[in-house]
């Protein structure tokens, strides 16, 4: 991918956080090639940021970064209630974006976005790596083939215990609960398996009012299956992350690790494989699928429509719980 670039793209983290910490190791690989920039409200975590993880430089201020002409793009890597401003800003100063997930607070607010694409002539990526995990990608081949024949119910084990006590607990920063923090990952993994969701529901254990930490998400895709997704930071997981999930079709099923370390197919052709080891995250794939794209000036395989759909899912999600509590008053 890397000698595709022509000349080395000087890339901005605007935020030092967990996960500029994750990218920035994942992206080591495309030194020199790459060049990394931090970016922080604290001028010592920048520096602190940049001397960690060798970059070429660190700024002040977000503004700054915006500001300086060596840098091609910026990775906004902030919590979701800055994102929105941070991307048109970075459009606006003919940056490309890469966009943390959940990508902006409302599936309008794309509307805004693509609009200052089309006026910067730049691209804005969403970081959704489950997108391009290779667990994904050997679930879909399987359905395809016709491996369990067709299938009938989709069942989904995403529960794990996560400590919070930061940003995610304000539902005004967070733009929502657990579901929409963390759970879109799932919300895209459910939708790319090569069915449309037609209907969604959400509902709440023993919990009455948002921000949830738990849901329990029921979905029927228009080609007949149904299923049911699990989600929740509240409660633990065998080896703090080791959860099983099933797909079952009129001729056999499917049985994989949620992570991804395993899938075991039992119909026609049965098989167990073990996905991706040396990228079961999708994290690798989906860069080279951005660096690719920024390269090209074009939208990658993740692109913006399938990002506003997951969002708009989980609106859908929030509006069903709300009509529940309605229909009970």
């Amino acid at each position: 991918m890397s000698k595709r670039l022509k000349h080395p793209l000087h890339l901005a983290f605007l935020g030092c956080g967990a996960v500029t910490r994750k990218h920035s190791k994942t992206l080591r690989r495309y030194r020199p090639q790459l060049m990394l920039y931090y970016a922080s409200r604290s001028e010592a975590r920048a520096q602190q940021y940049c001397r960690q993880h060798r970059g070429q430089g660190w700024f002040a201020s977000y503004q700054q970064a915006l500001e300086d002409e060596r840098i091609d793009a910026v990775l906004v890597a902030t919590p979701p209630d800055q994102h929105l401003e941070l991307t048109l800003r970075a459009l606006e100063a003919g940056k490309h974006v890469i966009v943390e997930k959940p990508p902006f607070l409302k599936s309008s607010d794309f509307d805004r976005v693509q609009q200052a694409m089309a006026r910067s002539n730049r691209q804005v990526m969403v970081a959704e790596n489950y997108f391009y995990k290779p667990l994904l990608g050997c679930l879909a081949r399987w359905l395809e083939e016709g491996r369990i024949g067709d299938p009938m119910f989709f069942l989904f084990n995403a529960l794990k215990r996560q400590q919070t006590g930061d940003w995610r607990d304000d539902p005004a920063t967070a733009g929502g609960g657990a579901l929409f923090e963390g759970g879109i990952h799932w919300i895209n993994f459910v939708s790319n398996l090569g069915f449309t969701i037609q209907n969604v529901q959400g509902y709440l254990p023993g919990q009455k009012s948002l921000p949830e930490k738990s849901m329990l998400v029921a979905f029927a895709y228009q080609e007949g299956p149904v299923g049911t997704l699990f989600y929740s930071w509240e409660i633990p997981s065998l080896f703090q992350g080791l959860r099983i999930s099933r797909i079952f079709g009129r001729r056999g099923s499917i049985t994989f690790e949620s992570n991804g370390v395993f899938a075991l197919v039992h119909g026609y052709r049965s098989a167990l494989v073990f996905p991706g080891f040396r990228d079961i995250s999708g994290y690798q794939a989906m860069f080279e699928d951005f660096l690719q794209a920024i390269a090209e000036n074009r939208q990658p395989r993740f692109n913006l429509t399938l990002a506003r759909r997951d969002v708009a899912l989980i609106e859908q999600i929030y509006t069903s719980l709300r009509n529940q509590t309605q229909n009970k008053e």
